[in-house]
């Protein structure tokens, strides 16, 4: 009888317990990791625990379709990520899907009709000096504009009796803010040409050198300018429809205007070329001044370009007379804020101070460090999924799951009879696993648990026992070329061991392929049937092979009980293999 090969498959084959207890160390660690960690269930994405879904498409401007590019889709995806994560939504998934589409997820229990709209709000961040501005409706409030300064607080910008002028209008428009009809469309029309004439419009590239300001006789030029007086003078900031399209269109080097909400009142603004980029801010903060009492105040931070620009643009404004002494912060065609400055600012921080709340030197803060996004999107659908809904495909998913799992044990015991003891206890040390892992991978590289990927988690079940049945038919192989059990055991693994690896590089391959190629929910079934294809490979390796060799020095299996699965005469195995010896020397014949 042959006997299996000495070294170190011979080794393997006496010592099993390493094995054994190696997969089971991994595993006590791996689960005392998730208890410590806080983390004991999946982390469920939106189908199955509730939230909504919004997907965003970019668009393209005018002439220049060539800017919807991997590289500005991942750094919206990034901007978005944590301009959302910023309000506290800490378990938003951001992600792109397709060339030209961005999916935000946000789970429930988290205000997602506000992390809407700081998704929503997604054109770019643009600082455009004030030209003119004034109520377009309601009773101008009494509470100062915001002012800007530097940080370190030495040059304040004014004192309370300059911020009160500051916030008043033009002293031609005046009569608007106590309830007075509104100037005529001639007298606007006049005050914007003046304020177009002496506008500062510094150059987009931040060189220093102004361009020339729209002139208001005749020419392109003074049609654009007719253009900008009859649209501010017709502009009513109060009408939602109207805020909707304001500045749409607009580029950085031309004078727009742009509607802003100060304390329930909206005002029209004519303002002037941007004269620095969103993304020209490194950092904004909101903070609370307990030395001075100032309040909720905004401090930010400009890259080493935005910081020249921004001192350029401050010490132009600051030699103006109200209110075009202002720049606008426009996010999105809104004057999300005005702040006013009576000098120039530099070294390349600032802070907006003002009667600000809280949440209203948050929001800011996080307009200006997360605003600035190198495509315009369109909110494209939105999804809600209730958490009794989500619960609902989670309970039809663990259904489909347990009912699979089921058939397999079953096959298992009506074919294998004893062998399905091992095969069970291999698919509980893959499950146990495979649940250890996702609760851990959640908080770590924020893997959700999705509908796909509780179907790729069934698929599993299939691709692991699989694996079991290769190995227990190349045994059953052995035995029927007349070996006993426990050489059977240890020479069919080497062939049931390439089979297996095949089989599963080429499922992984398959999961690799489809992780990259898609995206959105598709990768939840991916990366679940990857993951569970290696940690086949790990249970029959560790675990599966060693248990089998142990089990054959058992009486139950050596002896080939008919229950065991591995009883000779129902496989039909040949008679025992002998040893023959052949003569030692030639044969001699005699002839007749």
């Amino acid at each position: 009888m042959a006997a299996p090969k000495k070294g170190r498959s011979s080794s393997a084959q006496s010592k099993p317990w390493r094995s054994l207890a190696l997969i089971l160390i991994a595993l006590v660690a791996l689960t005392g990791g998730m208890f410590a960690s806080g983390h004991t269930t999946p982390r469920l994405g939106i189908d199955l625990a509730g939230g909504t879904s919004i997907t965003l498409g970019a668009v393209a401007e005018e002439g220049n379709e060539a800017a919807i590019n991997p590289t500005n889709m991942d750094t919206a995806v990034e901007i978005m990520e944590r301009r959302v994560n910023g309000l506290g939504v800490s378990e938003a998934e951001v992600q792109t899907q397709g060339d030209r589409n961005i999916i935000v997820n946000i789970p429930k229990g988290t205000d997602s009709q506000q992390a809407r709209e700081q998704v929503g709000t997604t054109a770019k961040l643009y600082f455009r000096p004030v030209l003119a501005t004034e109520p377009s409706g309601g009773t101008a409030p009494q509470t100062p504009s915001p002012s800007a300064s530097s940080s370190g607080g030495s040059d304040k910008a004014t004192d309370p009796e300059q911020a009160t002028d500051a916030a008043s209008p033009p002293a031609s428009d005046s009569a608007s803010q106590s309830g007075a009809p509104s100037p005529s469309a001639t007298t606007q029309g006049r005050a914007v040409t003046d304020a177009l004439k002496k506008a500062p419009t510094p150059s987009a590239s931040g060189s220093g050198s102004p361009s020339p300001a729209p002139s208001a006789s005749g020419g392109s030029d003074g049609d654009d300018t007719a253009k900008l007086q009859a649209e501010y003078a017709a502009l009513d900031c109060s009408k939602q429809s109207v805020r909707a399209s304001t500045g749409e269109g607009a580029k950085p080097t031309e004078s727009t205007v742009g509607c802003g909400e100060i304390q329930g009142v909206w005002y029209k603004y004519l303002l002037g070329p941007a004269g620095v980029d969103g993304t020209e801010v490194d950092d904004a903060s909101a903070v609370y001044d307990t030395q001075s009492g100032a309040g909720w105040k905004v401090q930010m931070k400009f890259t080493d370009a935005g910081a020249k620009k921004f001192a350029e643009i401050t010490g132009k404004l600051a030699q103006n007379p109200s209110p075009q002494n202002q720049f606008g912060i426009v996010l999105d065609g809104e004057v999300v804020s005005s702040p006013y400055v009576n000098q120039s600012i530099s070294g390349g921080n600032a802070e907006i101070s003002g009667s600000f709340t809280q949440e209203e030197a948050q929001g800011l803060a996080n307009m200006l460090s997360y605003g600035a996004l190198p495509l315009t999107f369109r909110e494209e659908s939105v999804t809600t999924v209730t958490a009794a809904l989500g619960g609902d495909q989670l309970q039809a998913g663990l259904i489909a799951g347990a009912i699979g799992l089921a058939l397999v044990v079953i096959y298992l015991l009506v074919y294998y009879r004893g062998l399905s003891f091992i095969a069970i206890l291999s698919l509980l040390v893959s499950a146990a696993l495979t649940y250890t892992l996702m609760s851990l991978l959640g908080p770590a590289i924020g893997f959700a648990l999705n509908l796909p990927a509780v179907c790729g988690a069934i698929v599993a079940i299939g691709i692991t026992a699989d694996s079991f049945i290769v190995y227990f038919e190349r045994v059953r192989d052995e035995i029927r070329e007349g070996r006993s059990l426990r050489p059977a055991v240890e020479r069919a693994w080497p062939r049931a061991r390439r089979t297996i690896l095949v089989s599963d590089f080429v499922s992984f391959l398959a999961a690799a392929v489809l992780f990259i190629v898609t995206v959105g929910k598709v990768q939840g079934f991916a990366f679940t049937l990857g993951l569970t294809t290696l940690l086949d490979v790990v249970v029959v390796f560790l675990f599966t092979k060693p248990l089998l060799t142990l089990m054959a020095r058992r009486k139950f299996f050596a002896s080939g009980h008919p229950w065991s699965g591995l009883d000779p005469k129902r496989l039909g195995a040949r008679p025992p293999l002998r040893r023959t010896r052949r003569p030692a020397g030639p044969v001699e014949t005699k002839e007749a």
